[in-house]
């Protein structure tokens, strides 16, 4: 789904901005038919010590760029400070085919967002309207690749998105309703186990849906055994990724296998491909004086494990090292 319309520009631009872990909750606005739940917990990003540090100026730049700060006064909207919580739910067999559900949850004036959205509709007739489906008003916008959106908008309730209107409907409904989540048993399960406090979580079942994967993986087969590699990943049952934003980043990448004899054969090769990463990405940093640190980072905490019928790669890397990537850091001998 994608958001070319200035007005969807900016919603999606405010949706993408120590203590012991606790379950992530099941979000109940996101339609039976999702597949992969990505969560965004926007205001926790915004305010950790990573983003302070390195990148809050140029996201204050950004929306206070003279288009962005026009329409962002229009919608009477902080990104920095109204967005708390960002939910994405998508489903499909393929990019073509894919569908999805956004939940922004925050602090909305929805009266000055809809009459803006009013104003959007007089002036770009071919891109946006307001529409009535049932006892809910919608913003209907169309994209640049001519497919159509709808945004429910309310006072007192998340922003709610997505590509099919019925099922915004219905998600806006269920908001009302205080209705059950409606996700299947499997995702439901595996969103338990998420961090809620993490920055960023993304999660789906994979079991039957990942097809053959084309190709001998070239230079890979000097590494790893390339089939057992490859068979790993179409027989996972399981995907989730975990981002955490503080004074550094961490990333884990968790694949769940159906047996343990299968996850111990993917973590096997996993391991080597790991080993043989650390091997060479320092040769690389000392080429690309910009990502020395980064990459040294890498090489040293770069990591796989395997547990029961779990795969875990993990990485952890420092501001420092991001800053100096970024070019919004100091070099170490400086």
């Amino acid at each position: 789904m994608r958001f070319a319309a200035r007005f969807l520009i900016v919603a999606a631009s405010a949706a993408a901005v120590a203590a012991p872990s606790r379950a992530a909750e099941v979000d109940n606005l996101l339609p039976k038919e999702t597949e992969y739940v990505i969560q965004l917990n926007v205001k926790q990003m915004v305010e950790s010590d990573i983003v302070k540090k390195l990148f809050l100026a140029q996201l204050k730049q950004t929306l206070e760029g003279q288009d962005a700060a026009k329409i962002l006064k229009d919608l009477g909207l902080d990104p920095m400070k109204d967005i708390e919580k960002v939910t994405v739910g998508a489903w499909g067999k393929g990019q073509a085919d894919m569908n999805g559900l956004i939940v922004v949850r925050g602090t909305f004036d929805a009266k000055k967002i809809m009459e803006t959205a009013q104003t959007y509709a007089k002036e770009s007739a071919d891109k946006f309207s307001i529409i009535k489906e049932g006892e809910f008003e919608l913003i209907k916008f169309t994209g640049d690749d001519k497919k159509d959106g709808f945004i429910s908008v309310r006072e007192g309730k998340p922003i709610i998105a997505g590509t099919d209107k019925k099922l915004v409907v219905a998600s806006a409904a269920a908001s009302d309703a205080k209705a059950k989540p409606a996700l299947s048993k499997e995702l439901t399960a595996l969103i338990l186990k998420q961090d809620a406090k993490a920055s960023l979580f993304a999660c789906g079942v994979t079991e039957g849906k990942i097809g053959e994967i084309p190709g001998d993986l070239g230079q890979l087969k000097a590494l790893v055994d390339v089939d057992k590699l490859k068979a790993g990943i179409t027989k996972s049952s399981t995907m989730g990724l975990t981002v955490n934003l503080g004074k550094e980043v961490t990333v884990a990448i968790k694949i769940g296998m159906k047996d343990n004899d299968s996850a111990d054969d993917f973590a096997g090769e996993l391991t080597k491909l790991v080993t043989a990463a650390k091997t060479f990405l320092p040769l690389i940093g000392g080429m690309q004086k910009q990502f020395k640190a980064l990459i040294d980072d890498v090489t040293a905490n770069l990591a796989s494990t395997s547990k029961e019928k779990d795969v875990v790669l993990t990485v952890k890397l420092s501001a420092e090292a991001i800053g100096q990537a970024a070019g919004t850091g100091e070099e170490k001998d400086k």
